[in-house]
């Protein structure tokens, strides 16, 4: 299987990408709030919309909860090594 890495400090994840993530999730499974990010913030007891949240992930990398993983139209969030082996078995 081919593998793409990207850096999100150096090449952030586009509004659209993030979209394709919260629409299966949720944003709130898009963000971490155990990251030390998310505290540096102040964003414990923020109130923002989901379309400002999207907004802010693609800001702050860091309030990402990754990896965040698609291979063609199926994606993850965080570290699914059962899903990923499932995916080499049917390529």
């Amino acid at each position: 299987m081919k593998t793409h890495f990207v850096d999100l400090m150096e090449r952030p994840a586009s509004l659209g990408e993030l979209r394709r993530f919260a629409q299966k999730f949720g944003v709130n499974a898009l963000v971490d709030r155990d990251s030390k990010r998310f505290d540096e913030l102040g964003l414990r007891y923020a109130q923002l919309s989901d379309d400002r949240w999207l907004e802010k992930l693609a800001e702050e990398p860091l309030l990402l909860h990754l990896p965040l993983v698609r291979n063609a139209n199926k994606l993850v969030i965080g570290a699914d090594e059962t899903t990923w082996k499932s995916w080499m078995v049917k390529q």
